[in-house]
């Protein structure tokens, strides 16, 4: 491939104590140079990329997102609840999904974070109704068709209401069939070592929705294959409420009870954790994905990112699913979460910077990755390229901090692995247009299953 010269951004974000003012060199999917202000690469460019109009990211990067829940966005029966009462309203709309459905809202979901500058992004589905036992397989379909890099969950529910659990029946599979799914999705698609395209993780949906069995059964799974694991953990009082009943144990307890806690986890939430949860945690190295937007509107908390940190926990961020969020745009997630963070922490502990890490380095340590979500000689050339053109940054000093402060929404160009995937905010080869009819289409006949 040619080497191109990213050449004089207006800003760029790069680790603390480099310089790259003079832009960064591409060749075959990867970062290979760094340039410092006024000077030129160490070898000719074949082509050039005048950067002077954008600010340069890494490609960000969502930990925890629901693709399809794009279908059910502000939905009526759901609107103004909190967890349990909101999930009871929609597990019946999405037991109605199909392969359609499954293709569209995933098409959907992966434009609008592209768009958003996310170049990698990780799902946890956990719905297989009759005839859908093959989502994971039409998710992969559809990132690859796009270009994007993806790690995909197999999410999965074995508990219902009538077992203990909270979905109903039609919303869960048995154990075996679970396992076995697990299993060939791993061996069909999980890709190893620096630039893999599409990895699998194995994600039992929350401690209110399987078995303890599946839960470790799940666990040595993942285990025998080198993949990770993932589950929603301490979203909500009600959850830690369930424990106790259930379990006689708090949700960080049965997790360690289950072999879980270890550094191949990396958790969605993680709001509702006491100092000595948040210690054993980071001795532990297990991650946990921020979801602000969520969050906020069903009122579920706010995640410690500070004292996670502090104890030695990556800390990622998500936008978590677009039925709880409303949106699947992870530049304003990372505004959220800087308002967010900087409502609990105070103004002189939570900066720019950090909201950037955790949507960059920080997801990247969460799903294990090390050659991703940093602009450095050797990373993949997933880069995110912003302008400030519009009225919104109109008389802004700090070029990186305005993209958080003053609210970027949509990136200018997206690169995935050396290659352009988004060009003057579009995604190259998507008829939005067409996409959006379809979608608005599906979405109509789910809901009128409600």
């Amino acid at each position: 491939m040619d080497r191109i010269w990213i050449k004089n951004p207006l800003a760029i974000l790069v680790p603390e104590g480099t310089d790259a003012g003079g832009g960064i060199v591409v060749q075959d999917a990867v970062i290979t140079e760094t340039v410092l202000p006024g000077r030129a690469p160490s070898a000719p460019p074949d082509a050039i990329f005048d950067a002077g109009r954008h600010v340069v990211l890494p490609g960000l990067i969502n930990a925890h997102h629901h693709f399809c829940q794009t279908l059910t966005r502000a939905f009526p029966s759901a609107l103004d609840r909190a967890l349990f009462a909101w999930l009871k309203a929609l597990y019946p709309v999405w037991t109605g999904l199909t392969a359609e459905h499954m293709a569209v809202a995933t098409r959907l979901a992966l434009v609008e974070l592209l768009r958003s500058g996310c170049t990698t992004a990780s799902d946890h589905h956990y719905m297989f109704p009759a005839g859908l036992e093959n989502a994971v397989d039409i998710q992969v379909a559809e990132a690859v068709r796009l270009g994007m890099r993806v790690v995909l969950t197999r999410g999965s529910m074995s508990l219902s209401v009538e077992e203990g659990g909270l979905p109903p029946r039609a919303a869960v599979q048995d154990e075996d069939t679970i396992l076995a799914d697990s299993e060939r999705l791993i061996r069909t698609y999980h890709q190893t070592g620096p630039g893999a395209r599409v990895q699998v993780a194995l994600a039992p949906c929350a401690p209110f929705t399987v078995s303890e069995a599946l839960m470790m059964e799940s666990a040595r799974l993942a285990r025998k294959h080198g993949v990770r694991l993932h589950t929603h953990l301490a979203e909500t009082e009600d959850e830690t409420a369930f424990c106790l009943s259930t379990t006689k144990m708090r949700p960080l307890d049965y997790l360690e009870k289950l072999g879980w806690l270890s550094a191949d986890v990396w958790l969605a939430h993680g709001i509702h954790f006491n100092a000595d949860e948040m210690r054993r945690l980071g001795k532990a190295g297990v991650g946990i994905c921020h979801c602000p937007g969520s969050n906020m509107i069903l009122a579920s908390g706010i995640c410690p990112t500070r004292d996670l940190e502090a104890a030695g926990c990556p800390v990622g961020l998500g936008v978590d699913g677009s039925a709880s969020n409303d949106c699947s745009n992870l530049i304003q997630e990372v505004r959220q979460a800087f308002l967010l963070q900087r409502l609990r922490y105070g103004a002189g502990r939570i900066s720019h910077r950090d909201a950037l890490r955790w949507a960059t380095a920080g997801s990247a340590r969460c799903l294990g990755r090390e050659d991703i979500g940093v602009i450095a000689p050797g990373k993949q050339a997933d880069l995110a390229l912003f302008t400030l053109d519009d009225f919104r940054f109109s008389g802004a000093g700090d070029p990186l901090a305005a993209l958080v402060l003053c609210g970027a929404h949509q990136a200018d160009r997206v690169m995935v692995a050396g290659r352009w995937i988004v060009e003057a905010g579009e995604v190259i080869g998507v008829d939005r247009e067409a996409l959006m009819a379809a979608h608005n289409r599906l979405s109509r006949s789910l809901a009128g299953r409600a």
